[in-house]
Order: structure tokens, then sequence, then C-alpha cells
């Protein structure tokens, strides 16, 4: 096997050292994921459990019928939710924007409020349309809001359009759901967790995450030039409408499939991206496959610890998320006083 030259010339600060080595702490805690729990599962359990399933055997139907598919649903979920994050604080030119920022979130969980309101009971699949539709209303209307300014798609724009979105749909999601008296379907959404979690959500999830990430790379060399200003980018021949019509279809694939499984789960797409910065740059071609990576990592971990925390009981794994994310916000947001 050859190295490049590079790799060894800039060794463990080479943005695909720090890939490889994301990836095998993901791999790490993907086994934790699926061994810990209210009952512990030995590694040599775990693997007869795989390589030779017996039905009548609790242990190895605990393994396949509950961990696993919540352990795939974290790593692709979490890997999901930090990529939207990327795209987000790329297309905006906003280092505190995530999904939620420009309502996307808020308008899957309206729409499955409304799903809850109208039909009392429904598949998955009609939860994920419900969500889809919601998140692309959302989508729309940020668009509409930022063409009819007066600086088009300006940051600043995306930003408050985004925030006042926001705000509509969450009130709007805890009205229907206090006045239809759904809200205890509805509670699951709004505090996020993976509990339930089943292989048929892990077979939708998978594609769709994938032609999230797809388009995300799609268009990772245009969002390290919008970064460097509109008209810099502009100037180089970019058509930045594209660049950002792209970028919210994969936020929309991305924030809808995990919304519909986990709910609203915040912080990841916000904190991952600037912790990815300071080891691989400011290139999104780097970017954006260490944000999956990253994202997975931490959502694998924080399942651990909403399981662990108060065993049996489970801790939302919203919680742990916000905990770890207020603090890098705050700090964010001081930071960003200081420049100005």
């Amino acid at each position: 096997m050859v190295i490049p030259k590079n790799i060894l010339k800039k060794g463990f600060n080479h943005p695909i050292t720090w890939c490889i080595t994301g990836s095998f702490l993901v791999f790490l805690s993907f086994l934790l994921s699926v061994g810990l729990g209210a009952v512990a599962i030995p590694l040599h359990v775990l693997i007869d459990a795989i390589v030779s399933f017996q039905p009548d055997n609790i242990k190895h139907q605990l393994v396949w019928e509950v961990r696993l598919p919540r352990a795939f649903a974290a790593l692709f979920i979490g890997a999901a939710l930090a990529v939207a994050g990327a795209i987000m604080q790329g297309v905006t030119r906003n280092p505190l924007a995530d999904p939620s920022i420009i309502g996307v979130t808020q308008g899957a969980g309206l729409a499955i409020a409304l799903c809850f309101a109208i039909l009392s009971s429904g598949s998955y699949w009609m939860l994920l349309g419900w969500s889809f539709v919601g998140s692309a209303i959302a989508s729309i209307l940020i668009l509409v809001f930022s063409n009819i300014s007066k600086e088009k798609f300006s940051p600043v724009t995306i930003a408050l359009a985004g925030v006042a979105l926001s705000t509509l749909f969450s009130a709007l999601s805890t009205g229907i759901a206090l006045y239809f008296q759904v809200a205890q379907d509805v509670s699951f959404w709004f505090s996020g967790g993976l509990s339930g979690t089943k292989w048929d959500h892990v077979y939708i999830l998978i594609p769709i995450v994938l032609i999230g990430l797809t388009l995300s790379l799609w268009i990772s060399r245009p969002l390290t030039l919008l970064s460097l200003g509109e008209e810099t980018s502009i100037s180089l021949g970019q058509s930045n409408h594209k660049t950002r019509v792209i970028g919210l279809i994969a936020v929309i694939l991305l924030s809808s499939v995990a919304v519909s499984i986990a709910g609203t789960i915040g912080f990841i797409g916000l904190i991952i991206p600037h912790i990815v910065r300071l080891f691989v740059g400011h290139e999104y071609k780097w970017i954006l496959p260490s944000s999956a990576i990253a994202g997975a990592l931490l959502l694998l971990t924080a399942d651990v610890l909403a399981r662990m925390i108060n065993a049996p009981f489970e801790t939302p794994v919203s919680a742990i998320t916000a905990i770890l994310g207020v603090p890098i916000l705050l700090h964010l947001a001081r930071r960003k006083r200081r420049s100005i």
C-alpha cells in the first residue's frame, strides 16, 4: 500500500487521518450501543447473535429486534443532522445556523402534529410523507421570503425568516396537540429519542440519508466558494441560486427523515461542523464527510448515555445533546459578538 507523501508530511493533522480515526471510533461506539443498556450484552453473545441467530434466545432477540436497528438509526440520523447543519451554515454563511434555524425541523414537527390530529393512526410511511411535506413547505417559504427581500438570499434575511417560522411552527404544533388532545402522541417527537426504532425505519432511513449525503457532496466545492463571499463566488462563474436550491433539497431529505424517526434532536447540526473545522479546515469536501462521521459518533454516544444515566428508564437524547450544545452555542455567540 502506497501512502501519499502529503499525508505522511502532515501526519495526524491530515483530514484523511481524522476521517479514519473517526470511523474507528464510530465502529467502537456502535458496538457499545448494541452491547450496553439496561441489559448488558457481552461481545461473544453479540457476535453469536449476528453469526448464528437463535430465535428462542432472549438476548439474541434483544440484539436483533431492539439494539441493532436502534444503533443503525443513531448512526445515520446523527450523520444526517450534522451534514444538514454543515450545509445550512454554508448556504447561509451563518455560523449559528442548523436545520432548526430556518424552520425545517419545526415544519416537519408541525406536519406530524397535524397528521396525528387529522388521522388517529397511521403507518410510518404516512408520518414520513407528512414530515417531508412540512419540511418542503418551510423551505419554500424561506426561499420566497428571501427572494422578495431587497437583499436576495442574504444570510441575515434567511436567518430572521427562519427564526420567525420556527417560532410560529412550534407554537402551532403545541396548540394543535393540546386542542386535538394528541399531546401524548406528539410529545415523543418534541422530546426526541430513538426508542421504538424498528428495522422498517432503518430500511427507509438508509437510502434517503445516502441520497442526501450524495447531494451534499455534489455541492461541496460550490459551498466552499460560497463561503468566500457572494461576489467572489459569482465572479468565479458559480450559480449560487442553484447551490442553495440543491443544498436545501439535501437539508429537507436529511432533516425530514431524521425528525420522522427520532423527533427533534437539537444542537448536533450546530456544534459538529464547528468542531470538525478545527481539525479538517474550511473546505467542504472534508467538512461534510467529517461532519457525518462526527455526528454519528455524537448521537451513538448520547444514545448510550440516555440509556445508562437512569437505567432502566431513558433520558431524552435531546437533553444529552443540549447539555453538550448549549455551552458551545454560548461560546460561539460570545466570540461572534467580539468580532463585531
